[in-house]
């Protein structure tokens, strides 16, 4: 498989694990240690996906990233402050407020 066609399945990951732990962190105290844990367990984990891959850190594939990661903070706090809007005092579980608000919202 191309390196491209890599690192933008990588970048699609990327985003797609960013999303509940930007919902995660929209709940958190700022500089706190949940906060904190809510930005760098995605960053491990997006490393060992880069070994995985056998995908280099090349500045296109850093960039790309970079960009997938903060995309993916940004649009799982948005969802956060959306739900919230509805009226749902959820959690900082996406998953969970999700199903309260597709099934128990009446």
């Amino acid at each position: 498989m191309p390196l491209e066609v890599k690192t933008l399945a990588l970048a699609l990951i990327v985003f797609f694990i960013n999303v509940p732990f930007g919902y995660w962190r929209a709940n958190t105290k700022p500089k706190s240690m949940e906060w904190f844990t809510t930005i760098h367990i995605p960053v491990l984990l997006i490393i060992l996906f880069r070994f995985q891959f056998g995908i280099d850190f090349s500045i296109f594939s850093v960039l790309i990233n970079l960009l997938s990661f903060i995309l993916g903070q940004f649009i799982g706090m948005k969802l956060f402050y959306l739900i919230r809007k509805t009226g749902i005092n959820g959690s900082s579980c996406l998953i969970i407020d999700l199903k309260e608000y597709f099934f128990n919202n009446k």
